[in-house]
């Protein structure tokens, strides 16, 4: 989209205000979202490259954030592009590398460029980089984040109290793990988040539905899933060895042995992976409390629309 076609910058006129991904959620609809990790690269097209296969797939794109705390294109800019090319952004905005200000200014940017939706993150720490002596910035945390972002979006004004012109429709998610609850667990983390405001979340990877069922039911039980959209992570996994690896070296992540084994045998571990997310995909849509998936292939970002075209699932509709 140009200015031209309908950004009209100034007006407000012509300027979608609504994040479909928020209406193909309050839908009922089992929503996909997507991620893609921008480029270490300064042209659109390599941003494009991985993510234009994924326009009419998924219902919207995360562009990430400075991911493994290395330097990647902007999340900001990254968005701005995937929403003039047609394909919804999730704006990742991590905690980890500016102070409130400057996130402050980027929310206001965001809105003005027309980004609806946000992830809201604390960020990986510098030293899981590779440049180990950059310097943490951790001004706000995710959850004082979330509460900013409401304020320029509900009471359109910034923490300091001084008025923001316009609007910021913005639709907010946070992060979760899901976990096998045990009898006395409670979803303390995301209670408090929810209690910020977070409108959804996107989790870490958990491949066993069997877990996703009972994490989803706890949550029923303190009436979460009445309260926000869940989407759980999943991954075209590509080898045993990227699965054991992301089981051992991964916080939060669930891979059962069976799925480790299955990748063992394949005779085509790429194909194989691409067609366990898919049949993941349609048993995570038919869990209670479970509102969509979000599908991450870091390495392996191509596969990912063929998943979701395998599944279905979004031509349902």
């Amino acid at each position: 989209m140009t200015l031209e076609q309908g950004w009209h910058v100034g007006t407000g006129e012509g300027k979608d205000t609504t994040s479909r991904l928020k209406q193909v959620l309050e839908a009922g609809h089992f929503a996909i979202t997507a991620e893609v990790v921008p480029p270490a690269g300064t042209e659109a097209h390599l941003l494009m490259d991985k993510a234009r296969d994924l326009h009419g797939l998924a219902d919207a794109v995360n562009v990430t954030d400075g991911a493994g705390a290395r330097a990647h294109m902007c999340s900001l800019a990254a968005a701005a592009i995937l929403h003039e090319h047609g394909i919804e952004p999730i704006l990742q905005l991590t905690c980890r590398d500016r102070n409130r200000i400057a996130l402050q200014s980027d929310l206001l940017g965001a809105a003005a460029l027309g980004i609806r939706n946000l992830l809201i993150l604390r960020g990986d720490d510098p030293s899981a980089g590779d440049q180990p002596d950059a310097k943490a910035v951790f001004d706000l945390d995710s959850r004082a984040l979330t509460e900013t972002a409401i304020g320029i979006r509900d009471r359109k004004e910034l923490p300091s109290g001084r008025a923001v012109q316009g609007d910021a429709p913005f639709f907010i998610g946070g992060a979760d793990a899901p976990i096998d609850p045990p009898a006395d667990w409670e979803p303390k983390g995301l209670m408090a988040k929810v209690d910020a405001g977070t409108q959804f979340v996107q989790t870490q990877f958990c491949m066993d539905p069997e877990v996703v069922r009972r994490y989803t039911a706890r949550l029923a039980d303190f009436g979460l899933t009445e309260k926000l959209y869940v989407l759980i992570g999943v991954a075209p996994l590509a080898s045993a060895k990227s699965a054991r690896w992301m089981k051992e070296k991964l916080f939060g992540v669930t891979i059962p042995d069976a799925i480790v084994d299955r990748m063992d045998k394949a005779g085509d571990p790429k194909a194989e992976g691409r067609a366990i997310c898919a049949e993941l995909l349609q048993q995570l849509s038919e869990i209670p409390g479970v509102s969509g998936a979000h599908i991450m292939a870091p390495l392996n970002e191509s596969s990912i629309p063929e998943v979701i075209d395998r599944s279905g699932l979004t031509k349902r509709r």
